[in-house]
């Protein structure tokens, strides 16, 4: 699956006072976090507000358990809409073996 500009990041929390705290962001995808932190998947970073150092936490929704990575944004292009390049992400735990 390719990016969507019509299923973008959603803004979790606004960020504040430069990088120090960023914003968060959330994304849904059939695509792994792989695919996704690829420089320029997100096409319009820069038009939906996203700052370098923002994190984006990319779910990949047809895993079994769904895969949830966390990454922050590295840089954004100067052309507009801004397309963002994303560092590569860490997944966060999703098995529960109790």
């Amino acid at each position: 699956m390719t990016y969507s500009t019509s299923s973008p990041p959603v803004l979790l929390v606004q960020g504040g006072v430069g990088n120090q705290f960023p914003a968060q962001w959330a994304y849904n995808s059939t695509d792994a976090g792989s695919a996704v932190d690829a420089s320029g998947y997100i096409t319009n970073a820069k038009a939906l507000g996203m700052k370098v150092g923002d994190l984006v936490y990319v779910t990949d929704t047809d895993a079994s358990p769904p895969a949830v990575t966390v990454h922050r944004v590295v840089t954004i292009s100067s052309t507009w809409p801004g397309a963002a390049d994303l560092a590569d992400g860490v997944a966060l735990g999703s098995t529960n073996s109790d």
